[in-house]
Order: structure tokens, then C-alpha cells, then sequence
């Protein structure tokens, strides 16, 4: 609840930025509270952890990425063999590629912000790399709003990465938010209340299903003087009785033994009552559209926007898994390159992704069937390095 106060650092509050875009103010907050919290820890517990659709959202993405090929190449050729490339596949003794990958893109769709840290001397491929929580970690402003330093705290122990003193030792990869100048906007933000809704529903459906799958009703006495109404002492104890026999799982379908004055009117569904699988399934549809997957990958039943599962599976990659794929290791040799000096460029081998061999197969036959092109401009329209000079002759 009061994140805000702790993301401000203990320095003066910012005002004002180097940029020509004028003075602006360096809000923190996560937003407005509604319904459930908002903050980082209650939303992945609600969102990740205690729902089905939130949780398979954010491990299909994340699985998915961190299986993506990488290559790493400069302007003038593509490396099979680099300290980077070494790195990349075994970043510290306890994580290869695929487990550090899922853990930075799974806190990237759970808070909007991924952090890694590179471990080593500067001027130097790093030796280790690891991903940060992005709970744990706070920016801290300067006086121009750019930030100074970042704080990771546990257990009340905090520990400070400064970003002032030679190569930056900390990369800090986030979402767009509209609002916040330091930190990202998650997926699970955006789904909040549709997550709240099919939680709900998910709680309503096990209330019913532990009362026999059967709706409630009323108990209507009539007393012999035509009176409606109970002694206290009676009033407590058909209450207790009930209580005691009557309710719970293991009292479903038990017959209910009423005495004289006693009689018992059923409640059935109204065709209202009937509409909550639907509006959990919409729910569900709004999950996963936050998140970017088809629901068809999800099971979600009355989806119908693809026409099978495949162009589905191509679409998932093509608009959610490629472009952060894309994103987050340019922001990561960008930022290994300040570290080295070494130029160098790592993305996703977009020829090894099998969901979108169709798509490449077209896109060299295309290309290799254009007779104007050279050798030189179909390599690049490729995304390949240029040939070195009579390396193509033949």
C-alpha cells in the first residue's frame, strides 16, 4: 500500500529531468486499489499462483522465449564460437540459458520490470549473470530523474548498485507504462479484475459443488396458529441443527427430517444464475488477450479468431513471443557491448524457429527468385552479415 514511499529512496524527491521534454515528476504508484491489490506480490499470488489461466499465460510465454535460438553477430560476420555466446549458454553455476531466459521474461509479464546483474571485472566479458527480482528492487532517482542507483533489499538488508561508477553492473529492462517514468506496466496489471472475476467465479463453482451442486432454499415455518414466527430456544436450535447435519460435502444429498410447522421451498437457477460459466470464460478470454495468447492455446472454449491451431501457434509467436524476444536481448548486448566495448548484436535465429518455417521458407524463396537483387542486398534483406571480400566468388 504504500510502495510509493519506499520507490522514492531516501534522497530528495525528483522534479525534473535532462530532457528536452521539460520538467516532470517521477511518480511510483502502481495506480488507484481496486478490488484486489495492486502491488507486485499480491498480484502474482492472485494472478500467478492461484489462477490456472494467468499461470499457463505467463509459462507458455516465457517457456517459449527462453527456448528461442540466439545468434550473435556484428556488421561483418556471425559468430559461432564467442565468450558471449558462452555466457549466454551457461550464465552461472546454478542456470543455463533456458531457466536464466524464463526467469527474466516470467518477471517481465508478472511486474513489468526485469533486472539482471552482471558479475565480473569491467572491460571484461562478465563472468556470471543473474536475474534479479524485480519485487526486491527499487530505482533511485537523481536529481535529474535519471537514475543513480538501484537498492535490492531482503530480509531488511539492502544492497546498492550504483549506475554512476564505470560500466553500469545492472540491466534494467521494462514495459511501457504511460505513467511511471522508472518502472514498467505488467500483462497482469492490465488483467487484474478480469483475474478478480474468474477467481470469483472459480470460488462460487466450489461453494456449489461442496453443497451437492445444488442451490440453497428456505426452511418457511408455520405455526399452529397460523404464527410465522419461532421461539429463540426453537430459532437456535434448527440452526444448530443444520449446521451440525445438514451442511458441508460430506452431508451432501442427505435427506432433511423436518418437523410439524416445518416446510422446505427448493430455490432453483434463474437463467441469471445460470451465466457465471460464461462470464468466466469471457474472464478467461481477457486474460489471455492481456497476455497476448490466443485462448485457443488455452483451451478456452468459443474462440473461433484462427481457423486451426496452427495459424494460432504462428500468430502467438509472431506478435507475442518475437517481438519480446526481440526487445529484451537487444537491450541485453546493448548493454553487455557498454560493458565489453565489443559491437555486437544478439536476436532470436528467426531460421530454427519451427512455427514459423512456413513464413521463412516463402520469405528465401521469394527472396532467392529476385533476379534484381544482389548477392549482397539478399543477404541483408535475410538479416545476414555481409560476405567478406571474394569469400562469395565461386
Amino acid at each position: 500500500m504504500f510502495d510509493f514511499l519506499k520507490r522514492g529512496g531516501s534522497g530528495p524527491v525528483p522534479e525534473t529531468k535532462a530532457s528536452a521534454a521539460g520538467r516532470v515528476v517521477a511518480w511510483g504508484s502502481a495506480g488507484r486499489v481496486a478490488w484486489s491489490p495492486r502491488d507486485a506480490v499480491s498480484l502474482t499470488r492472485t494472478g500467478f499462483t492461484g489462477n490456472p489461466i494467468g499461470f499457463r499465460s505467463v509459462k507458455l510465454i516465457a517457456e517459449a522465449a527462453a527456448a528461442l535460438p540466439l545468434v550473435l553477430q556484428d556488421s561483418v560476420q556471425r559468430y559461432e564460437t564467442h565468450p558471449v555466446l558462452s555466457l549466454i549458454l551457461r550464465p552461472n553455476p546454478a542456470q543455463g540459458k533456458a531457466e536464466l531466459f524464463e526467469s527474466l521474461y516470467g518477471q517481465l509479464l508478472l511486474n513489468g520490470n526485469g533486472y539482471m546483474e552482471a558479475v565480473g571485472e569491467n572491460g571484461a566479458t562478465p563472468g556470471e549473470l543473474h536475474v534479479l527480482r524485480s519485487d526486491r528492487m527499487s530505482v533511485v532517482p537523481g536529481a535529474d530523474g535519471w537514475p543513480v542507483a538501484y537498492e535490492y533489499e531482503v530480509s531488511g538488508r539492502k544492497h546498492r548498485f550504483s549506475m554512476t561508477e564505470g560500466a553500469t553492473p545492472v540491466c534494467h529492462i521494462r514495459n511501457f507504462h504511460p505513467q511511471d517514468d522508472h518502472y514498467g506496466l505488467s500483462p497482469m496489471q492490465a488483467a487484474a479484475t478480469a483475474i478478480d472475476v474468474h477467481n470469483s467465479a472459480s470460488r462460487w463453482s466450489k461453494g456449489l459443488l461442496d453443497n451437492a451442486a445444488r442451490p440453497s432454499g428456505a426452511i418457511v415455518y408455520s405455526g399452529p396458529d397460523g404464527s410465522g414466527s419461532m421461539a429463540q430456544d426453537q430459532y437456535d436450535r434448527l440452526v444448530n441443527e443444520m449446521e451440525a447435519n445438514y451442511q458441508g460435502a460430506r452431508n451432501a444429498g442427505r435427506p432433511m427430517l423436518l418437523e410439524g410447522g416445518l416446510d422446505w421451498k427448493p430455490m432453483g437457477f434463474s437463467p441469471s444464475d445460470m451465466e457465471f460459466q460464461k462470464t468466466k470464460e469471457a474472464a478467461a478470454r481477457e486474460i489471455a488477450v492481456a497476455f497476448g495468447v490466443p485462448p485457443m492455446l488455452l483451451g478456452i472454449p468459443g474462440d473461433a479468431t484462427y481457423a486451426n491451431y496452427q495459424e494460432a501457434n504462428r500468430a502467438f509467436y509472431r506478435l507475442t513471443v518475437l517481438p519480446l524476444a526481440t526487445r529484451v536481448t537487444a537491450a541485453i548486448s546493448y548493454w553487455i557491448a557498454g560493458i565489453t566495448g565489443e559491437e555486437i548484436g544478439l536476436r532470436p535465429d528467426l531460421d530454427q524457429i519451427p512455427a514459423l518455417a512456413s513464413e521463412r521458407d516463402q520469405q528465401w524463396r521469394r527472396v532467392a527468385e529476385a533476379g534484381f537483387l544482389t548477392d549482397a542486398e539478399k543477404r541483408a534483406l535475410l538479416g545476414l552479415p555481409a560476405l567478406a571480400e571474394g569469400e562469395g566468388d565461386a
